[in-house]
């Protein structure tokens, strides 16, 4: 009996720490955080360094550790190309132990980081990238689409303008997965509301000259011409519409502070388009903002991307402070049991198919005499619910059960 009694101790205590080892905690003892972005294409002045100074005040809230496990954060340039994203991508996860890839500001790029982390089970915060097919059929169980998508901008512009009884639209749109997302999404919108596409045409990234475009766009006599474009692209096409003396409406679907402190308000006035975030909204968003603006030495207010750069990566660092664990589906878990409030997201929360929906916005650009303060660009016009603004789950096709079962 004495005998029996000693090995069901021993049993039990070696379940107990078999069941302590299969208990993840903070892998490698470091918490390891890096950050994929364009530190030196079109898309660097709305993520780039900016993307990575967002990570580093994330980081700062926790001083830059966890339960005494240090946080790291590298950094590295996708250029634009999916190939040398997925290749850095995969050194980060098989030698370089990161946690988790964040940001990723090109949707081709994230793209082929979602298909690496789907092989490797690892958590990507997608913050930067618009296309919605990261949660429609390119979805996988440890991806989360952050801060905005093709979906939500859409659907803010086409109905706004809808409104005014402008409803045909000719597209010009980046050639690569973003601009047909884009164009897609406004599409769909556009029949929702007895509107139409009637021509339009694709670009390739990095495009200087316009010209041909905003040529063939005018003569189109739509109304609207509608720009599936980003940054530097975003910036060059409204300069070539100006300067051909364009009297369509000129729609942005991607539309950053930076590009309109580079078209300068004179230029950019009484422009409509949807945003994640503006700086100058709340106390809270000022506040966090003048110490963004401080860190980047006075150069730029955080855009949209910035802003979901930070939320994310302190969401998460939350996540695992709670837990006691960076384990990809460990976090995932947590962040679809709660809701998420914080500087950025109100009313935010996360769905199944890895879409974070939080509240959207209308905004307006003031004019040059309504502006008071540098980068005072914005009128917020309207809030849009998530639930609003984001597509519905049930009208996608993400099945995460399908991909459990390797179908």
């Amino acid at each position: 009996m004495r005998l029996n009694l000693i090995m069901a101790g021993l049993l039990t205590i070696m379940g107990t720490g078999a069941a302590l080892a299969a208990t993840p905690g903070i892998s490698d003892d470091v918490i390891k955080i890096g950050v994929m972005t364009d530190l030196s294409g079109p898309y660097s002045a709305t993520g780039g360094r900016g993307s990575v100074v967002a990570t580093e005040m994330a980081v700062a809230e926790f001083g830059g550790e966890i339960n005494g496990k240090k946080i790291e954060i590298i950094t590295a340039d996708h250029q634009g190309k999916p190939d040398i994203a997925a290749g850095t991508a995969r050194k980060w996860l098989d030698v370089d132990h990161v946690d988790v890839i964040t940001e990723i500001n090109n949707s081709a790029v994230a793209l082929s980081i979602y298909n690496l982390a789907k092989e490797k089970n690892a958590l990507v915060l997608a913050t930067g990238p618009a296309s919605d097919a990261l949660t429609y059929t390119s979805c996988i169980p440890t991806g989360i689409h952050y801060t905005y998508d093709t979906f939500a901008f859409a659907n803010s512009s086409v109905n706004g303008l809808a409104q005014t009884g402008k409803k045909d639209w000719f597209m010009i749109a980046a050639d690569y997965a973003f601009g047909k997302a884009g164009e897609e999404a406004t599409r769909a919108a556009l029949a929702k509301v007895g509107g139409k596409v009637v021509d339009g045409l694709k670009f390739p990234l990095n495009t200087t000259d316009f010209s041909s475009f905003i040529l063939s766009a005018q003569s189109s006599n739509a109304s609207i011409i509608g720009l599936v474009s980003a940054g530097a692209d975003t910036v060059n096409a409204i300069k070539a519409a100006k300067e051909f003396g364009v009297t369509q409406i000129v729609a942005p679907q991607f539309l950053f502070i930076q590009d309109v402190h580079a078209l300068g308000l004179e230029t950019a006035q009484g422009v409509v388009f949807g945003t994640a975030f503006y700086w100058d909204r709340t106390a809270e968003t000022r506040k966090w903002s003048e110490e963004f603006y401080k860190r980047m030495n006075q150069t730029s207010m955080p855009s949209q991307e910035h802003a979901g750069q930070y939320s994310a990566v302190y969401q998460y660092l939350k996540s695992i402070k709670a837990l006691g664990t960076d384990d990809a589906r460990a976090i995932v878990a947590d962040w679809r049991g709660k809701p998420i409030n914080d500087m950025f997201a109100q009313n935010g929360h996360l769905r199944e198919d890895g879409r974070f929906v939080h509240d959207m916005y209308v905004a307006k650009v003031k004019s040059p005499a309504e502006s008071k303060a540098p980068w005072d660009y914005y009128d917020i016009i309207a809030t849009v619910p998530g639930d609003q603004a984001f597509r519905p789950m049930d009208q996608g096709k993400c099945d995460l059960k399908a991909q459990a079962l390797g179908k």
